[in-house]
Formats: C-alpha cells, structure tokens, sequence
C-alpha cells in the first residue's frame, strides 16, 4: 500500500497539473470519465488511484501516468510488466497471429503517435501500447499489396525504435539489442536511405551498452560514408545527426580529434536546418549545442570547464523533446559535480527530473551523481535524501 504521504502527493500533484491546463475538478472528471467525487478524493489525498483511473486521469491531461506519481516503483514495474508482450509480438513477426489491421493512414497515425510519447519520455504510454501495435503491423506487412509495402515497412521500423526506447531505459539490453536487429533486418525493405541512417543512429546503442566505442564509431563513420548525400533538409539532417553521435563515442573513447571533427561536421550542418524532428530524430543547432556538453563532458579533464562555459549563457528551449532537454540537465549535473558546485549539480538533477521523470530515473549518470551528492553532504538537506531514493541510489 502507498504511504500517506504518496497518496498526498498523487493528489497534489494531479491538482497542479489539472490547474496548469486550466480545467476545472468538472472539467477533468468528465473527460476522465472518473466520477467527481473519486477526483475529489484523489485530490484531497484520501484516495489512491488505481492503474486505470491514473491512466484515464494522464490521458485527459495529456501527460504520461509518470509524471502524476510519486511512488515511482509502480511505474517500472507497470513498464517491466509490458516487457514480455513486446518479446511476443517481435518473437511473431515473421508469421503474426490473425487480427484486426487498420487502414495505412491510421496506422501511421497510431506510431507517430508512439513517437510523440518516446520523444516525451513516456514510458508507461509507450509500454502499455507498442506491443498490439507491433502485432498489428506485422500482420499490415503480410497482408499488404508490393505497391504499399516500402510505407509499412518504414512504420514497422518506426515503431520497432519506440519499443527499443522503452527497452533500453529500462535496462532489457538483449530485448533492445533484438529490436535494433530487427530494424536493420526490416529497413532496407523501405527503400529509404534516410530511414537506414536513423537506424544506424540508434544502433549507437548496443556500443554505448557494450562500452565498445571504438567499434561504435567505426560503424557510425561507414554509415556516414554511405548515407544520402544532403540536398534537402531531411538528408541534411541525418547526416548531420549520424555526425552529433559520431562526436560523442568518439569522445568516449577517449578521442578528441574525432570528436572535434564530427562535432565541427554536425555544428555545419545543422546550421543550415531549422531544429525540428527529423523521422524520429531531434536535429539542429539546439541539439548540436546540447551534444557539445556531452562531448566536453565525456571526454572530462580540462574539458569541463568548456561545458560549463557552454551552458552558462544557454539553456535547451522547451519546445526540444523532453529526453533530449533532460539529459542536458543530467550531463550539466555531471559537469557541475566534477567542478565542486554540489548545490548546482542537484539542482540541475531537480530540473530534469521536472522535464522527463523517467529518463532521469533510468540514466546511471543521474544515480550515480545522486549517491555521490547524498555522500558529499549526507547531513545537510531531507530533499537530497528524498531524491536519492527516488532514483535508487540508496
């Protein structure tokens, strides 16, 4: 059972969000469907939700249950739970069972849907929906005409990468490294170079896990070597984040002349584009000045100073998707830690934890940071404390 005190926060905390959208208790229990006097209840901090009411309350205010918990154990396990169904579904796609599939146009509205939450760090949306989808998919691909095929193909791999997110940050490293051969596998069917170079992109992945950077950027420069030249702001733009990955490996192997050239390449590029999403990836110059910290910071020593310069005078705008904003704030944490500046580093913790609650939770850099504050200053605050069991490093 929660303690008084989470049922408290529950509450408290689906109040202020229903008063940041500017819904009235009436207004949010009609669109919740969730009878008045329950939300009152829930509110008041004499009720705690259950799974379903949360996820009807998160949906009419359009956050991800995440974000209105405090007793965040439930929601790991609501996401480990879902695990399984996703090995399923992937585990059936060369022959899925038989089932409803929707029309194209509704399908792609569906995994641009799950984009949409992976990019916000919703975990718990993206768990508890990508495995019929996946399911359902597979059976659009096998039914689908030659003519349509390429177009299914290339929301499979879409929603394959959701799934991965999910995966991956939640520490099922064989389950993401099964769905990211899947995507390589599946993407050459969509005849989309573009569509190649984002899975390259997130193959990145299993290096960072295996800690094998080197190899990792080795196949992020072959990758680069044969994606589509840029012409359009779409090709210039997977280049150009294919280059913002390579500077950052390359940094984690401990090799700044690579990192200083593929930054230099990536800083080009994305001048020459508006930041936006780019099938599935956050690129521009917002994003490149964001993996200008990271590679400072992975790369340590003297080249800390040079992050905390960066981040002085600029911070990531709030139209950037929610993982890609909180994990500035966890690496700038890193750097400020580093530097002596504790009080900083917890706030900067604080701040992506706000963003993206379960990015920060799942990110080792944001554990270990946290055990590391709570040991610097093990007498001084109930809130650092209270943080650090929040993101498991107690």
């Amino acid at each position: 059972m929660p303690t008084t005190d989470t049922i408290r926060e529950v509450g408290q905390r689906i109040a202020a969000t229903r008063r940041a959208r500017r819904m009235t208790q009436d207004d949010l229990a009609r669109s919740s469907f969730v009878s008045l006097s329950m939300l009152r209840k829930i509110e008041q901090g004499t009720r705690f939700p259950s799974d379903d009411t949360l996820d009807a309350l998160a949906a009419a205010l359009h956050v991800d249950p995440s974000r209105l918990l405090t007793g965040h154990q439930r929601v790991d396990n609501r996401v480990h739970d879902a695990l399984p169904a996703v090995s399923a579904a992937i585990a059936a796609h060369d022959d899925p069972d038989d089932g409803p599939v929707r029309a194209l146009a509704r399908l792609q509205e569906a995994v641009e849907e799950a984009v949409t939450w992976r990019l916000g760090s919703q975990y718990v949306q993206i768990s508890r929906n990508i495995p019929g989808l996946l399911a359902e998919l597979s059976r659009a691909l096998h039914s689908a005409l030659p003519a349509e095929q390429p177009r299914v193909v290339s929301l499979l791999v879409r929603a394959y990468r959701c799934a991965d997110a999910v995966a991956y940050k939640f520490g099922a490293r064989d389950l993401s490294a099964r769905l990211i051969d899947l995507m390589r596998a599946t993407a050459p069917a969509a005849e989309d170079a573009l569509l190649e170079a984002s899975v390259a992109y997130v193959r990145t992945e299993t290096y960072f896990a295996a800690r094998a950077h080197r190899s990792g950027l080795r196949a992020l420069e072959q990758a680069i070597d044969t994606s589509r030249p840029p012409g359009d702001a779409p090709a210039t733009a997977a280049r150009g984040a294919l280059h913002m990955r390579a500077a950052v490996i390359a940094s984690r192997a401990g090799n700044p002349d690579a990192a200083d050239v593929h930054l230099d390449e990536a800083r080009r590029l994305g001048d020459q584009v508006p930041e936006d999403i780019y099938l599935g990836t956050a690129f521009g110059p917002d994003s490149v000045r964001i993996h200008e910290v990271s590679v400072a910071i992975s790369l340590g020593d003297e080249h800390v100073g040079r992050a905390l310069d960066l981040a002085r005078d600029w911070k990531p705008p709030a139209d950037l998707p929610a993982e890609r904003r909180s994990g500035f704030y966890i690496e700038l944490g890193r750097a400020q830690l580093w530097a002596g500046l504790a009080d900083d580093a917890f706030e900067s913790l604080k701040v992506a934890r706000r963003i993206a609650p379960q990015h920060t939770r799942g990110h080792r850099w944001a554990r270990e940071d946290a055990a590391t504050l709570r040991r610097l200053k093990r007498a001084d605050s109930e809130s650092l404390t209270s943080f650090a069991e929040w993101i498991g490093a107690v």
